[in-house]
């Protein structure tokens, strides 16, 4: 049995022997595949071993994934969940019906392959992908959910053959890699489109639309849009769930369901998630409607998702999301706009790689504001981030760490206060251990 210091060892060692994205962005990247093309070959290829779903886009990434291997894991398949960044240990990363990858796991992988990793010399992001494709094809997965990291055409996870490839939407995030215009970026994503594989396209947008319509041609894959499968109608919303009503294209037949999933933004992603059932049922992955609701009510507790629209504590209220990019934050606030308390309390942190001039825009004045950093290089300083927020006439308090933030935090708000806790991965992630 493997004690937890020995893990932490290994973790540690995968953290600081390789180039890692969080700590270093983009110097971290690798411009190619060879490295994970290398990795695998001789692993054994084991990403050929499984059949796997392919996701890309700016957000929404992680909802979708959790969401559809919720979904099959309750129609009785063993289903594998690679998703990044994690929030607290890096097992979350690999997870299988939900579990995550055991410690005992991870070490051995990385103390029986640690000549190939010295000699390859991967980033930390490639060897995450061989280990969790190595680790599916082990455990014999049926199907695996593979999200994109950064990107897709370049992406180490782009060396998958799916069944299924889905593009969740696109918006600014990454222009330094990924290009300036949502053309741009969309051309990226867009390289996870294989030959004849289909494609289901999340949200139509028209400055991206011609790029994946002319992609899918180029590749001969069929393209699918979500919103002309399903239509959703949100019903009302109460502390824990989300009430829908959704008509099925075609046969115009109408189903109520709940979500536990809170976030306004969820519409789109619940609309992308049935549409990929349903294309999924014509590739031998057929699900029940009812497996499908039953999946959706309990999305967080099958399958480990945390940190979208995330209510930690209800008095005083707590609520954690990991938006972190100019869409994302455009969406919590406007969600956070119908939260109502005596005093409301916003935690920010970002990284540097950020249009924080556009995002701070969005921050409400009649908020109390707390700017903190999470402990990654990449983090933006607290002071700094006051300082572009003061030149929008905003201010706010300045925290050392995100542990001393929810520390005073915690001695200071009021039973009818409400807090929510935004920016970043790292800063959520920091938060949720100090909680």
């Amino acid at each position: 049995m493997a004690t937890p210091s020995v893990y932490q060892d290994t973790i540690q060692y995968l953290y600081t022997r390789l180039p890692m994205f969080s700590r270093l962005g983009k110097k971290a990247l690798k411009a190619n595949l060879t490295n994970i093309t290398t990795l695998c070959a001789e692993l054994g290829n084991p990403h050929q071993q499984f059949k796997s779903i392919h996701l890309a886009g700016t957000n929404g990434k992680g909802s979708i994934s959790h969401g559809l291997s919720a979904i099959l894991q309750e129609a009785g398949y063993k289903v594998g969940l690679y998703t990044s960044p994690h929030l607290i240990d890096f097992r979350e990363r690999i997870r299988i019906n939900g579990q995550p990858v055991s410690q005992e796991w991870v070490i051995n992988f990385v103390e029986k392959h640690k000549a190939l990793i010295e000699s390859v010399q991967p980033s930390f992001f490639e060897i995450t992908v061989a280990m969790a494709f190595a680790y599916f094809s082990e455990q014999n997965v049926d199907i695996a959910v593979i999200e994109t990291g950064l990107g897709g055409r370049l992406d180490s996870t782009n060396i998958i053959l799916p069944i299924l490839s889905i593009i969740t939407n696109i918006s600014y995030d990454h222009q330094d890699l990924l290009g300036n215009t949502l053309s741009e970026i969309a051309k990226e994503k867009a390289g996870i489109i294989k030959p004849g594989i289909p494609v289901l396209l999340g949200e139509q947008q028209e400055e991206t639309d011609s790029v994946f319509f002319e992609e899918s041609i180029h590749k001969q894959s069929i393209l699918h849009y979500a919103e002309t499968l399903w239509d959703l109608v949100k019903v009302k919303q109460d502390t824990d769930f989300q009430y829908f009503k959704a008509i099925k294209a075609g046969s115009r037949e109408l189903y109520e369901f709940k979500t536990d999933l809170l976030g306004k933004y969820q519409s789109h992603n619940l609309c992308t998630i049935l549409a990929a059932c349903d294309i999924l049922a014509l590739y031998g992955f057929p699900t029940h409607l009812e497996q499908r609701w039953a999946a959706l009510e309990r999305v967080k507790s099958i399958s480990g998702l945390r940190g979208r629209w995330d209510v930690w504590q209800r008095k005083p209220l707590v609520i954690a999301d990991v938006a972190h990019n100019l869409a994302g934050i455009t969406e919590a606030m406007a969600q956070w706009q119908t939260v109502s308390a005596a005093s409301k309390h916003i935690l920010i942190g970002f990284v540097r790689d950020k249009d924080l001039q556009s995002i701070i825009h969005l921050l409400p004045h009649d908020n109390i504001l707390h700017f903190c950093h999470a402990e990654t290089p990449r983090a933006l300083p607290a002071h700094e981030l006051r300082e572009l927020a003061r030149d929008c006439g905003l201010d706010g308090f300045v925290y050392l760490s995100v542990q001393s933030a929810i520390n005073h935090l915690k001695s200071e708000l009021e039973t009818d206060d409400a807090l929510l806790i935004c920016g970043s991965f790292f800063v959520v992630g920091e938060a949720l251990q100090a909680f």
